[in-house]
């Protein structure tokens, strides 16, 4: 589900417009247990009613829609999707691929990542210290198809100088939630 764009909404009292980012007033600025609730309920499940949330978090469904979106419209919730077991669709293969670049400039390096961001094999891209420009994540059906992959598309990359890749051998621990400790802390 995408999140939708975000509007200015009419405060009820003062006929001001705010963002929806400013806080409102029943919200504040800053996450609260509730918040930080939510945020941990919805990783582990985005797929459940208002009604179920509300009453694992202990509050009444009206606050905890508002506060929902509240979220989504500040930009802690940036979507929903499915977890696919990749394996059951084909993709048998993951690979962390260092991608070295042949030079280091903002237009250059702005043709790369905008290549990248188009190539579906790349599920995740990061911009990396040490050597190396960025680090890959890929998905192939077999290793022939990720070689394929490699010299016919990423080799063909713009500002592409080399490329060192290494293979999961099994996966330990995979989509993760995202932790929310030190938001407790506060």
């Amino acid at each position: 589900m995408a999140i939708k764009e975000r509007k200015a909404l009419k405060k009820p009292t003062s006929g001001k417009t705010r963002t929806a980012a400013e806080p409102d007033e029943a919200h504040g600025p800053e996450l609260d247990r509730y918040d930080i609730a939510i945020l941990a309920e919805l990783q582990r499940d985005a797929r459940l009613s208002n009604a179920e949330l509300a009453q694992r978090i202990g509050l009444s469904a009206a606050p905890t829609w508002r506060r929902v979106k509240w979220l989504e419209a500040n930009g802690y919730i940036t979507g929903y999707r499915a977890e696919i077991d990749r394996r059951k669709i084909g993709l048998g293969v993951l690979a962390f691929v260092r991608v070295d670049a042949e030079r280091n400039n903002a237009v250059a390096t702005r043709a790369l990542e905008d290549a990248m961001r188009a190539l579906p094999e790349v599920i995740a891209c990061h911009y990396i210290s040490g050597a190396g420009t960025f680090e890959l994540h890929v998905m192939a059906t077999d290793l022939d198809a990720y070689s394929r992959w490699s010299m016919d598309t990423l080799f063909k990359l713009p500002n592409v100088k080399d490329i060192h890749t290494s293979f999961s051998l099994g996966e330990v621990k995979a989509g993760a939630a995202l932790p929310l400790g030190h938001l407790r802390a506060r």
